[in-house]
Parts: C-alpha cells; structure tokens; sequence
C-alpha cells in the first residue's frame, strides 16, 4: 500500500493528497507534526532534505510534490489529470510552475507580516504585487464558460494552483478583483477531495504558533 506523509496545513502535501484521492487509490496516511518529526533519522532517509510530502511506493520513496504528481500519473493513469494535447500540456506545466515557483516566496512575506514576524515594508509590496500577477495570470487563462483551465477536463493545473489559491485569502489577499478565479475557486471547492482534505478553522489557528516559530528561524 503507497504511504503518504503529509501535514494538514502543507499545501504541497495537500495537491498529492487531492491527487490520490481523485484517483481512488489506497493509501496510509502518516501525519507529520513538524515539530521536530521532519528532523528525525528514519524520515531523513525517506527525505533527506526533511520535508513534505513525501510517497512510499513498495519501498520506493518520492518527493517534492509536482514529482510525486507525476509518478502517480504515470502509474496509476486512470483518470488521468494530463492532456495529451501538447498546447495544453504546455499550459498545464506552466500554471504548475508559475504556481511552486511565484507563490511560496510572497506567501512566506505576508505570512511574516500577518504573524508579526519582522519583514521589512519593501518586501511586502513586493509580495503583493507578485501575488496581483499572478492572479490576474490565472484570471486571464480561465474562461467565463468552462469550469477549469483546459475547458471541462479538471487537470493537474487546477489541482495544483486552486490548492495553492485556495489559502491567499488567509494572507489577507482578496480574490474579489479576478471574478474568474473566484468562481473557479468555488466549482473546485465542490469537490469532495477538496472538502475532505480543507483545514478547519481550528486546525488553522493552532498552526499560527509553530508557523511563527519556523519563519523566525528563517531570520
């Protein structure tokens, strides 16, 4: 059986953990804490760069997230979040990129703001502006009359970018300027993997204090 490890609050882990429950496959699930778990022996040989997700698959280990994506498309094809059309494929790629690539570095300034942790003023507009072009990236490549990205075919890029868009308003960042992503948004979150694997409120507010201690750290 494939074991994944995974933390509620980890956007990275939570587009593996949609994935494999898209794709109705059996897994384990082992929940990391992050409070010190990441740093131990036997989770270093998983992954030695301590960080999650990770998958175990008959002893072979995966990580960084989008690889993950991709050995699950590959072997468990069906249904498949891939296009085969290479314009889409290129579409498909680009949006995950543009999502691991742009969002993590002005998501960790505005979670320092809103946390109180020291950030200088120059970084936060930064931050937002980076976030404001993304959006509107999104926006531009979303449609009025189709539900995802690649028309009625929910694929890797909405997988990847509506977990990613999902926490923004948490920053303090409003979705209300891109009409198209919010109700994109909303059709994904009318998926029961998105419902079953949305933080609550509570989950959300108890993370605050172990954030705070990592992104200090960072300092």
């Amino acid at each position: 059986m494939l074991q994944f490890y995974y933390s509620r609050l980890s956007i990275n882990a939570r587009r593996v953990w949609v994935t494999l429950l898209e794709k109705n496959l059996e897994f384990e699930p082992i929940l990391m804490k992050l409070n010190g778990d990441q740093f131990q022996p036997d989770f270093l040989k998983l992954n030695p760069f301590h960080h999650i997700p990770v998958l175990i698959d008959d002893g072979f280990s995966i990580f960084e997230s989008l690889a993950i994506l991709d050995y699950l498309e590959a072997k468990y094809p069906e249904p498949s979040f891939m296009s085969t059309e290479a314009k889409d494929i290129a579409k498909i790629r680009t949006i995950e990129l543009v999502t691991v690539n742009e969002l993590p570095p002005a998501s960790i300034v505005l979670m320092k703001d809103m946390l109180d942790v020291e950030v200088e003023a120059k970084q936060i507009e930064k931050a937002k502006q980076t976030m404001a072009i993304v959006l509107q990236y999104f926006e531009d490549n979303l449609s009025e009359n189709n539900p995802y990205f690649i028309g009625e075919k929910f694929t890797y890029a909405d997988l990847v970018a509506g977990t990613a868009v999902s926490s923004i308003p948490l920053l303090g960042i409003s979705l209300e300027p891109y009409p198209k992503v919010t109700k994109w948004l909303k059709n994904l979150q009318q998926r029961e993997s998105w419902k079953q694997t949305a933080p609550s409120p509570e989950e959300i507010e108890a993370s605050k204090a172990i954030m705070k201690a990592i992104l200090q750290k960072r300092l």
